[in-house]
């Protein structure tokens, strides 16, 4: 077998993962517009079973692998998530469950904590139950979120959520930050919603205007200086969309950088949404973890800057940016090596100067949401 060193050398690339997304199923008991998964979701191959679960982690780990997420759809569907986390505690993994809170009990979260559990970070749709229901496609999820959220603080973790912003909330800020300060909230993300998957599907109905942006920052500033003036120590975290952005950022810290995704499937992807390219990603049930990192052409394809097209190829700040997100340059260009649109010098840059402009012309109307279709009767576990 080849040594990993020797691959890392040829590869150009020597640095390990230093972060898993384990993303555990793909199904999930809402249906919320703006969710990343692939809009073909329902087609995907039968899951990993517990013990090929339990390999991949040990890959990744000896690895030098550090940081897990749990993830989804709704990872706490697997009825073997805490023999997963017990195993990853095992292993030397920080690890962070990423959920709705659905299936989220006050016994469960025992037994999460007993297996070694790390960190919970569960997610909010809005402050006002209705708006909550039409986004999730669900009436009793929102109380139970709150029910859990200040459960899982009372079992001891800090409670830390995250709140997708886009179109049909984003106005509703300064109640949404009051009702995580009332909840008791460590720290909450407040996360511009960014357009891939069914998000992208239905952009019109989600992208804010300027003004509804702009509006929103100001609020978090003022938010930020009155916890501030009461001592309360309460993390906001505020994301600004990629479309109002002049400069790509450098998408999980470069392609097949520091982050990798193992799908549900055990297909492994250098970002969560790279499902969605036109190319091959190979599986942990067929290789290695290692030679896929270090190795495979799905890996190295935009490693590097010797694939970059101008003008990035020429561009200062072509180490910094490394061209921006391949994920998004393919939803706009169709042409995954393109330069991201976002970016002011992006000869596609256009593109989102229009997307901005039909915010801007909808104003504060909440446009309409094609819900995440629940196909789940093609994805089964095999354990």
């Amino acid at each position: 077998m080849t040594d990993r060193t020797d691959i890392a050398a040829a590869s150009g690339h020597t640095g390990a993962p230093f972060w898993l997304l384990a993303e555990l199923t793909y199904r999930c008991p809402l249906q919320c517009a703006y969710c990343s998964n692939p809009l073909d979701f329902a087609g995907v191959g039968a899951e990993l079973t517990t013990d090929e679960w339990f390999d991949t982690l040990a890959q990744a780990r000896k690895m030098g692998a550090v940081q897990l997420g749990f993830s989804g759809g709704e990872p706490l569907v697997r009825r073997d998530l805490e023999q997963l986390v017990a195993e990853a505690h095992r292993l030397g993994f920080y690890t962070n469950l990423i959920t709705s809170a659905l299936g989220l009990d006050e016994a469960r979260i025992l037994a999460l904590r007993e297996a070694g559990l790390d960190h919970i970070q569960i997610s909010l749709q809005a402050s006002d139950p209705d708006v909550a229901a039409a986004v999730a496609g669900s009436s009793k999820a929102h109380a139970r979120k709150l029910a859990m959220a200040r459960a899982v603080k009372a079992a001891g973790y800090p409670m830390v959520l995250n709140v997708v912003l886009h179109r049909h909330n984003i106005d509703q800020l300064d109640a949404i930050i009051a009702l995580c300060d009332e909840l008791g909230a460590d720290a909450v993300e407040l996360a511009n919603c960014q357009l891939y998957g069914w998000a992208h599907l239905n952009r019109a109905g989600l992208l804010p205007s300027r003004e509804q942006l702009e509006a929103a920052e100001a609020t978090t500033l003022r938010w930020r200086a009155k916890l501030a003036e009461r001592g309360r120590e309460m993390r906001l975290l505020f994301v600004v969309p990629d479309y109002y952005g002049d400069r790509p950022k450098a998408c999980m810290g470069g392609w097949g950088s520091i982050f990798m995704t193992v799908a549900p499937d055990g297909a492994v992807l250098p970002c969560h949404s790279a499902r969605m390219l036109p190319m091959a990603f190979p599986s942990v049930r067929d290789r290695p973890l290692y030679e896929i990192w270090y190795e495979s052409e799905a890996f190295n394809r935009y490693r590097g800057d010797a694939w970059m097209q101008e003008p990035c190829s020429s561009c200062d700040e072509r180490h910094r940016d490394v061209g921006g997100c391949r994920c998004q340059a393919f939803l706009l260009t169709g042409d995954p090596a393109a330069t991201d649109p976002v970016c002011a010098l992006s000869p596609d840059h256009h593109l989102i100067e229009a997307a901005r402009r039909e915010a801007a012309g909808i104003g504060s109307t909440a446009g309409e949401l094609t819900p995440r279709n629940v196909h789940e009767s093609r994805i089964f576990c095999r354990s």
